[in-house]
């Protein structure tokens, strides 16, 4: 928001540079964009310049250069003049003269102000335009601009309608009808939906409440008569409408966030009196305010002691009344009854309805430290009154995970839980699981991810643009399916170099088994032993893909923990990855799954080194190549006896004096007992049952 300095100096008496200004307003928790020279419009004095303020979205009431006076003049401790505004009677409840207001839906406009007024169009004068000016608005005619003088000075928007386009000068505040368009001020026709809120007259709208005026009944150069519009609505009804039309103005900008319902009738009467300054015109009739459903103002307690019980210093109570009286706030002197048992006083403070953001205690502390100085207060650490509470397994479980993951060599990445709908597209084979947002930030956020994937696969593609070529990443984060709600995953995607390049040593390209390690060691830190199964999935290349699943100790059954395997290199290149020659490797497991068969680690124990010696025999077996290693794996672990320690493959050949079809599988079998030296009876004994059971199994055959 652009403010002109002199404007700012007709409301408050601040003779200091435009430099110390903005350090000032910084330091109260204002960001300053940029301050530049004053327009070649504006007639200024030398000393004259613009504010550029990045207002929070908390903050409406300073939307304007009367909000940002009060700040100063706080800030100052200097006297804040109000707009000059003229009284002209008091307004009428409803209908007066030829101009009539009525409210359909009073809950989504809670007050509605409107005023006919006789005018005379022409130019602005030359001060008021090069004010617009200096704040980025484009003057356009003497009506409209005090409409945009007003919302610019005193921070509520304003409408001004041709009143003779209105039939029977009637004002209706109500929700579109289904079908219904409408022409606004840009040109473009509107169709509205049935939830939106519309200023009809008795046959047809011509705004769109809070957001734009229509073109029917613009005001132009044939324009006698205008009634200005000055009303309140309520800041959901234009933020939906807003985003649905994709149509954001000034307007929309501030009632969305929080318009003052108070400010309608002031803001009426500033623009009227702008209008008879001006000499564009006058009043014709007394102003209609239309509020059918006045609420009490908002009153929040204050102790003095919860101030320095946050703060970490103590406050004066001087400081702290008189700070937020020039703020607008009701300090209501403490009684005697309301002094808290940890003492000091308790003050009952009447919040202004220009103040939508403060609606707690904590909320008037934050004025105070704003005011009092962020620079000032001590860097202290408050007192630990009691311990912090002890993480859950949940917790446990997924710090756990991400030390494993870092110290593989992974970076963890943090994602949207919102997506699009293509980029979901190969991860989800049934569409009607996409849970889809009723009012989506953008066409890039529409719906829930069901998977981590598609976020997780952005990073890479990301990090792989900017020129890093080995890329290990992970995300632990929540997914959403209709049918299986929400749930917690974790996923891993690597590419480019499976080890670092190094003289000593060609290097080579990530592989399956690289994907596969990280997923084993995901598992083993919970205590989990996977397995691996051939799969067909749709995301991943038939043949390097894997389903990964584990054994309840419970029930005894295979649980489902996820899948990995390389990403179909179509599905990459769609989403814009650039190097089409390296193979993307990804995996998700589901983590409550992972928690179904993990190892309670209270339970476990630690057991002694080895007394004595083991016995390794090598089997090289003939067996058919579609035959998993994991599957040989457990026939041997289930015949062998409870001597058997480990079970490893270290050499697998196809070719000469191996059948078509086969494969020969060498293996380590390594045999101990815990309270003996095993004899050569007891192992080959062991063997001989174990190739029985292959034989039987799998058609095996000793090479």
């Amino acid at each position: 928001m652009k403010i002109l300095v002199s404007w700012l100096r007709d409301f408050v008496d601040v003779d200091v540079s435009i430099n110390e200004l903005a350090d000032v307003l910084t330091m109260r928790g204002f960001e300053v964009s940029a301050t530049e020279p004053a327009p070649a419009t504006v007639q200024t004095d030398g000393d004259d310049a613009v504010l550029d303020l990045e207002i929070t979205t908390n903050r409406p009431d300073c939307l304007s250069v009367f909000g940002i006076a009060r700040e100063v003049s706080t800030i100052y401790g200097t006297e804040l003049r109000v707009p000059r505004i003229e009284t002209m009677g008091q307004p009428t409840s409803g209908e007066g003269g030829s101009l009539s207001v009525m409210i359909d839906d009073s809950d989504l406009c809670p007050r509605y102000v409107a005023a006919a007024a006789d005018v005379t169009l022409g130019p602005s004068p030359s001060w008021l335009a090069a004010r617009l000016d200096a704040a980025g608005i484009r003057p356009i005619n003497n009506i409209v601009d005090i409409t945009n003088y007003v919302m610019m000075e005193i921070g509520h928007p304003m409408h001004a309608f041709d009143l003779e386009s209105l039939v029977d000068h009637v004002i209706r505040v109500r929700k579109a009808v289904p079908g219904e368009t409408m022409r606004t001020l840009d040109g473009q026709e509107r169709k509205l939906r049935p939830e939106m809120l519309v200023i009809a007259d008795a046959v047809r709208p011509h705004a769109v409440a809070g957001v734009m005026g229509g073109a029917d009944s613009e005001v132009s150069s044939h324009t006698r008569t205008v009634a200005f519009e000055s009303a309140y609505f309520r800041p959901t009804s234009v933020r939906r409408t807003s985003k649905q039309l994709a149509l954001s103005t000034d307007a929309s900008y501030r009632f969305e966030r929080g318009a003052d319902i108070e400010a309608p009738v002031a803001a009426m009467r500033r623009a009227l009196t702008l209008l008879e300054q001006t000499g564009a015109g006058r009043l014709r009739e007394p102003i209609v305010d239309t509020y059918p459903g006045q609420k009490p103002p908002q009153t929040v307690p204050l102790r003095h002691s919860r101030i320095a019980r946050i703060l970490g210093i103590d406050v004066d109570s001087v400081f702290v009344t008189a700070t937020l009286d020039q703020l607008g706030f009701t300090v209501s002197p403490p009684a005697t009854r309301d002094t808290p048992s940890d003492g000091g006083p308790m003050w009952h403070i009447g919040v202004p309805t220009w103040r939508v953001d403060v609606s707690r205690e904590i909320d008037l502390i934050e004025e105070v430290a704003r005011h009092y100085g962020y620079d000032r207060l001590a860097s202290t650490f408050p007192p630990v009154i009691q311990p912090p509470a002890p993480l859950s397994p949940y917790q446990r479980r997924q710090r756990l995970l991400r030390r494993v993951l870092t110290a593989a060599g992974c970076s963890e990445t943090i994602n949207y839980a919102f997506t699009d709908r293509m980029s979901t597209a190969p991860f989800v084979q049934d569409k009607s699981e996409l849970i889809g947002l009723a009012n989506p930030l953008s066409e890039k956020f529409t719906v829930l991810r069901p998977s981590l994937l598609p976020g997780l696969l952005d990073s890479l593609i990301r990090n792989r643009r900017r020129e890093h070529r080995d890329i290990r990443l992970f995300e632990i984060g929540k997914r959403f399916r209709q049918t299986g709600g929400e749930t917690i995953g974790v996923a891993i995607a690597v590419t480019g170099g499976g080890a670092p390049e190094h003289w000593s040593a060609p290097g080579r390209p990530v592989d399956f088994f690289d994907l596969k390690g990280l997923v084993e060691r995901t598992c083993e830190a919970l205590g989990v032993t996977p397995s691996f199964e051939r799969t067909v999935d749709g995301p991943l290349v038939t043949g390097r893909a894997s389903r990964v699943s584990a054994t309840s100790r419970d029930t005894g059954e295979q649980v489902s923990l996820g899948i990995l395997g390389q990403l179909a290199p179509a599905i990459a290149t769609a989403r814009g990855f650039p190097n089409a020659g390296d193979e993307i490797y990804v995996a998700e497991l589901d983590l409550a799954a992972l928690a179904s068969v993990a190892v309670d680690r209270d339970r476990l124990h630690a057991t002694a080194v080895p007394r004595y010696p083991s016995v390794i025999r090598d089997l090289a077996l003939i067996l058919d190549e579609t035959l998993p290693a994991a599957t040989v794996r457990d026939t041997i672990q289930t015949a062998a006896p409870e001597t058997l320690v480990s079970v490893c493959e270290f050499d697998r050949y196809a070719g000469t004096a191996v059948p078509d079809g086969c494969v020969s599988l060498a293996l380590h079998l390594t045999f101990r007992a815990a309270d003996r030296t095993l004899t050569d009876v007891e192992v080959q004994a062991a063997v001989d049952a174990v190739v029985r059971a292959l034989r039987v199994h799998h058609g095996a055959t000793l090479r």
